[in-house]
């Protein structure tokens, strides 16, 4: 329950609850206020209510109905498989699991069709899933394919015991030709689409390594290697944008009209992902091919070797 002080006092209450509680959108607050779930001083009330000093708000956040995901035979470029894990290429463009707006033709309905029955593991609304790609993103993603291998790799992920590095091709060039960004990251206090660097406090840690491959003269745009320590939402996109290096083909938070390089796509691609095996402990590390959209900046860079980068922490 909130209690409004003096803070927010003739504001809406949408509005003056979309800066309460951060981890809801305002169009989700709002169709909380039409379906009863949230109420002012005990009754039922409308979005565009102005705030008064006194109110008592009671938020009831009723629990997802589980959407249960259904095979289909869509093409998946495997790039590792056994009875524990499948990796995948993904594509640019393919969504990693069914949501609001995207119920099917995701991932996780091909690896259904391609592997299936996975009981569910880790939920039926996403099953064997234990991180993610952005729409957008290409590259690895791997998958689990029992409870044993969903409880291993979540555990790795959560404990940073993977590596995680990506290809991006962003507007300009860093100043320094490598370097760490260490912020908090946590969903944009106005546009609820994105997400920002905040102040400590708020948001979560995200930790980026970053080193420039090569830059690009003629379109002013560089090939940057990223390592992620921790896995937010956006994260490379932010901390380049927040290097005022933003990604190039980036839709949220690029300036198409100010870049010369325009490939059609986001251009970050997960490049090479490593995890221990949750049968028996070793080491695999998988490389994803370089997207042909890449060919331009890769032809004039040196590209580090897997085994440097896979003895580094992750």
């Amino acid at each position: 329950m909130l209690i409004v002080a003096e803070d927010g006092i003739g504001m809406r209450l949408d509005q003056f609850l979309a800066g309460q509680l951060p981890e809801l959108s305002r169009a989700r607050i709002q169709a909380l206020i039409k379906s009863g779930e949230i109420t002012v001083n005990g009754r039922t009330t409308k979005a565009k209510t102005p705030i008064e000093r006194g109110m008592r708000i009671e938020v009831c956040i009723p629990e997802p109905e589980p959407m249960e995901a259904q095979p289909q035979d869509i093409p998946l470029s495997v790039l590792y498989e056994d009875t524990h894990v499948i990796v995948i290429d993904k594509e640019s463009g393919m969504v990693v699991h069914p949501a609001a707006g995207n119920p099917d033709g995701t991932l996780v309905n091909a690896v259904l069709y391609h592997c299936g029955d996975l009981s569910g593991i880790g939920g039926v609304e996403r099953p064997g899933i234990v991180h993610r790609l952005d729409k957008d993103t290409s590259g690895c993603i791997v998958v689990a394919k029992n409870d044993k291998a969903h409880l291993s790799l979540t555990t790795q992920f959560a404990e940073r015991d993977t590596a995680k590095i990506y290809l991006a091709i962003v507007q300009g060039c860093p100043k320094e030709p490598e370097g760490t960004v260490f912020t908090n990251i946590g969903r944009h206090p106005v546009n609820r689409l994105k997400m920002a660097v905040v102040n400590p406090g708020s948001g979560k840690p995200a930790i980026t390594d970053y080193r420039v491959l090569h830059h690009d003269m003629a379109t002013d745009s560089s090939l940057v290697m990223c390592t992620l320590h921790t896995g937010r939402t956006h994260q490379i996109r932010v901390h380049m944008l927040h290097l005022g290096h933003p990604l190039i083909g980036d839709p949220i938070y690029a300036h198409p009209h100010k870049q010369k390089a325009k490939p059609g796509r986001l251009m970050l691609h997960a490049w090479r992902l490593a995890f221990n095996h949750p049968a028996d402990g070793h080491r695999v590390a998988i490389q994803s091919p370089i997207p042909p959209e890449y060919t331009p900046w890769i032809q004039a860079a040196e590209l580090p070797e897997w085994a440097e980068l896979n003895n580094q922490d992750s």
